[in-house]
């Protein structure tokens, strides 16, 4: 499989045997995903933890099963070309995505903690169409119209807003014109949701830069000189959350 040229590979004891190997740079882990998010994907107890589809489900108020196959869904059946999926997920979305990959398809998935890349490996067989690389979100190391696909899974409520900009401006960049980027996250939901002031709460106090996609549109935070050809938007579960398929 071809990696990404600007990308390069080094030997990584994280992939076992049957496990797909882990290629890319030694990067620093961003700031603020050491402060705010140590607790959800940094310390290995956290990975330990979350890695319960049970508990991703809990947390998600039992739609996480709807909002990983409207994700699927959005990418085919059968997917064909170059996906890249930007940050791994808990559960199962990347496992049930390399099945559905074409014989000729690859599936790039990048995260900036070796530690999940690693927790990756060990829910994926070995599969010479899959690579788990070490990269940052922010600053791609692949060249543009890389990927017919890019998919970004509940990642953008956990950005700062400058790295959520430089996020989707990249996800602009590396896809084909005419390509797909699909992005599952949280909406601001209808006024009297039932949860709402939970979710406040619970934002307010874990997930500080998730409010900002209840204050905006997530097309506010994309590049103004890579608009996106179309965009189409939907919201489930009293608008809790959200799927948008930008086509570029």
């Amino acid at each position: 499989m071809t990696m990404p040229a600007a990308i390069a590979s080094i030997a990584s004891d994280a992939g076992s045997a049957g496990q797909p190997p882990l290629v890319g740079q030694s990067l620093p882990i961003p700031r603020y995903l050491e402060q705010v998010y140590w607790w959800a994907y940094v310390h290995p107890k956290a990975v330990h933890l979350f890695e319960r589809e049970w508990l991703v489900n809990a947390i998600l108020f039992g739609n996480y099963g709807r909002l990983r196959d409207a994700a699927l869904a959005e990418l085919g059946s059968t997917v064909h070309g170059k996906t890249l999926q930007v940050a791994c997920a808990y559960g199962n979305l990347t496992p049930r995505l390399r099945q559905r990959l074409a014989a000729d398809a690859s599936l790039d998935v990048v995260d900036i903690l070796p530690i999940q890349l690693k927790n990756l490996a060990k829910k994926m067989p070995a599969d010479e169409r899959v690579a788990l690389l070490q990269g940052d979100s922010s600053s791609l190391a692949c060249p543009d119209a890389s990927y017919d696909q890019v998919l970004l899974f509940f990642l953008l409520h956990e950005q700062p807003e400058h790295v959520r900009r430089a996020t989707l401006a990249e996800a602009m960049r590396v896809v084909k014109p005419g390509g797909k980027i699909v992005i599952v996250d949280y909406h601001r939901p209808v006024r009297l949701h039932p949860l709402r002031l939970l979710m406040t709460g619970v934002f307010r106090k874990l997930e500080p830069y998730a409010m900002d996609l209840w204050r905006n549109d997530i097309e506010a935070f994309l590049p103004a000189r890579a608009k996106p050809a179309s965009i189409v938007k939907q919201t489930c579960y009293g608008g809790l959350y959200q799927k948008l398929v930008l086509i570029r």
